[in-house]
């Protein structure tokens, strides 16, 4: 089965910066990797409801699932929790409620704002790539990872 993730770039454009955290000691993958807020649907849950959920657990900022936009998709052959494959829709969301903080300490070991000109190098490939995707300004568009004929 191909596992349903989401993830969301919150943007502040007045300050130019976006929200990231950093994978902690524990991470099931991507240890000590920055990242997107990101995380798997739960069965039965619109992609949008995931968004604004894993948004809320991991950083608890608060979007309303009208606010957030299509940025990009990633389609990966398998993963580290997804033997079968997993499709990411990377939304954006320039609207928000409340300043983000680690509500999940055993799982990251920071989240802060970030200025878009000072990206960490050592970020997740995946969503890395949809990130500067998606602030060069381009349209929502496809990433494969994984696969042999892609």
């Amino acid at each position: 089965m191909t596992v349903l993730v989401a993830a969301v770039i919150v943007h502040d454009t007045a300050t130019d910066r976006v929200v990231l955290l950093q994978r902690g000691e524990h991470a099931k993958f991507g240890r000590g990797l920055w990242d997107l807020p990101v995380g798997k649907s739960e069965p039965g849950e619109p992609i949008t409801a995931t968004a604004v959920r894993e948004l809320h657990e991991e950083t608890g900022l608060t979007v309303r699932p009208e606010d957030l936009h299509v940025a990009h998709i990633v389609h990966g052959a398998w993963g580290v929790e997804a033997p079968n494959g997993y499709v990411t829709v990377v939304f954006s969301a320039r609207t928000w409620t409340g300043e983000p903080e680690n509500r999940e300490p055993g799982k990251h070991a920071q989240v802060r704002w970030t200025d878009v000109n000072a990206l960490p190098d050592a970020f997740v490939p995946t969503t890395s790539n949809a990130l500067r995707h998606y602030l060069a300004g381009r349209r929502p568009g496809v990433s494969l990872r994984g696969w042999r004929h892609a």
